[in-house]
């Protein structure tokens, strides 16, 4: 896909309104520090339009970043940050559901877990969740280039049996350093718009 432009449009707190966009929305979600930001960096062709961190549990918020004035790329809060309090980690729950809920033009979820790790209690829990609301999740194992080219198709294979997914399912490996995956994605993307 061509990226014409992209900027950051909306942003939600925990009190705010959800935005009846009326275009076509694609959220991401995933644990604290799994890559979100640097994903839709990468898929968006910037450098810093969705604020990275070393720390965990920088997006507190929903950001809606309006691309090619077309549809929106939704980066959800991260779940699953220990340091937070529950009350915080509570909040950020419930704006996740609250918009999964709500969102009248959401096409598809992209669930981002690590492929360096099988994905844990919080994984598997979001992705059930998701599939409860009667989305089937695409699922991105960042940081593919983390792991040994060799070991990449044993580790999708952990992931894919962890998260009880069918071997139909989309599960893409994805670096943002090397930029693997990214045209899977946008595919992907494309077959949902």
């Amino acid at each position: 896909m061509i990226i014409r432009e992209a900027s950051l449009d909306i942003v939600c707190g925990p009190t705010s309104t959800l935005p009846a966009t009326g275009q076509p929305e694609i959220a991401f979600a995933g644990r604290s520090n799994v890559g979100k930001s640097s994903l839709i960096n990468a898929l968006l062709n910037r450098k810093s339009l969705a604020r990275t961190s070393a720390s965990p549990g920088k997006t507190q918020t929903i950001n809606f970043y309006h691309v090619n004035s077309s549809f929106y790329l939704v980066d959800l809060p991260g779940y699953g940050y220990t340091t937070a309090s529950p009350a915080v980690r509570q909040s950020w729950g419930r704006m996740i559901e609250r918009y999964l809920n709500r969102s009248e033009t959401l096409k598809d979820v992209f669930l981002l877990v690590d492929i360096r790790h099988e994905p844990n209690a919080n994984d598997r829990q979001m992705y059930d969740w998701i599939v409860s609301k009667g989305i089937r999740p695409s699922v991105i194992a960042t940081k593919a280039d983390k792991v040994r080219p060799g070991q990449i198709t044993k580790q999708l294979e952990i992931c894919r049996k962890a998260l009880g997914m069918g071997e139909e399912e989309p599960l893409i490996p994805f670096s943002a350093q090397t930029k693997r995956g990214r045209d899977e994605i946008w595919e992907r993307i494309g077959l949902l718009l």
